[in-house]
């Protein structure tokens, strides 16, 4: 099979190469630089799509990146890294005389409202309420291919909650706190902390990128798939779980305001709120994840 990604480069895109090529898979990447295995999104926009059996994007400026600045600017690339990226691949499908059998967009769980209580699975009904999840529904909508062609190329949607590694990810940030002894809760702690090991996200991609079973009759709708481990963790719970397993006191809560001075209010809300999601439809698909539960994931992420 041969595969095209977005953003390949970055974190989740390194373990989803390394998974197919370990399948057997011909990976190549959409880049800003050119080189070997590679296009850059110009190639894309002039020369088209090259020939793939499955596409995926991974692409967009990492919301939590620490070295910029909540401001108009961030925002507007935080939107453009996105939806530009996405739709100039949907487009490339759409116009391609040849498409894909398989176009993979992962999103995020920002999409559903923070909550105590509530619990959404795949099929919830949601609509935007802030700034991340305005940034999903259009992020979303730019993928969606036209009906003709959506007869013959499975379209997916991943909506991923933070995604956990040894070299990239939530926990590169959190690790060397931790380390010190200056780990702590963020905010109540008691905020659902919807996760995924990276290992899971990139097998659920490349099981999303296996051909399809379409039916003539009926042009299939997206299929939507929760990108987090089936186990239901809080901050407090994360928190905890992580200084035991590294030995370290966990003792300095953050409290939220300082998140929302650091980070910008519209930003915290990420690591001060969350939301209790469920990956029904992905256990249903018969995926089975490697890391079902916080430990396993914390003690492969840190060696212990």
């Amino acid at each position: 099979m041969r595969v095209l990604i977005g953003g390949g480069s970055g974190f989740v895109g390194r373990e989803l190469i390394r998974l197919l090529r370990d399948k057997g898979h011909e990976v190549t990447v959409i880049s800003r630089q050119p080189g070997s295995g590679r296009i850059t999104w110009g190639e894309l926009e002039s020369r088209g799509l090259p020939p793939c059996d499955g596409a995926v994007n991974l692409a967009g400026e990492n919301v939590l990146n620490p070295l910029r600045w909540w401001n108009e600017s961030y925002k507007k690339d935080l939107f453009s890294s996105r939806i530009d990226t996405t739709k100039a691949l949907s487009q490339a499908i759409s116009a391609s005389s040849s498409p894909p059998r398989s176009w993979v967009l992962v999103s995020g769980v920002a999409c559903y409202k923070p909550s105590l209580t509530a619990e959404y699975t795949e099929d919830s009904d949601w609509t935007p309420f802030d700034l991340l999840s305005q940034l999903c529904k259009e992020w979303e909508a730019a993928a969606f291919l036209p009906e003709s062609v959506a007869k013959t190329t499975k379209q997916v949607v991943i909506r991923a909650g933070a995604v956990l590694g040894q070299d990239g990810g939530a926990m590169k940030q959190m690790l060397l706190p931790f380390w010190l002894g200056l780990g702590g809760t963020l905010g109540s702690g008691r905020q659902p902390f919807p996760w995924i090991h990276v290992s899971d996200l990139a097998g659920i991609i490349a099981r999303s990128l296996e051909p399809p079973v379409l039916s003539e009759a009926t042009p299939p709708t997206p299929q939507v798939y929760n990108g987090v481990a089936p186990t239901i963790t809080t901050n407090y719970e994360f928190t905890k779980e992580l200084g035991r397993i590294l030995r370290r006191p966990t003792i300095f809560p953050v409290p939220e305001f300082i998140m929302s001075v650091l980070l910008g209010s519209e930003r915290a809300v990420i690591l001060t709120q969350g939301q209790k999601v469920i990956p029904m439809k992905t256990l249903e698909s018969g995926y089975q994840f490697k890391y079902p539960d916080l430990t396993s994931a914390l003690k492969q992420i840190v060696g212990s």
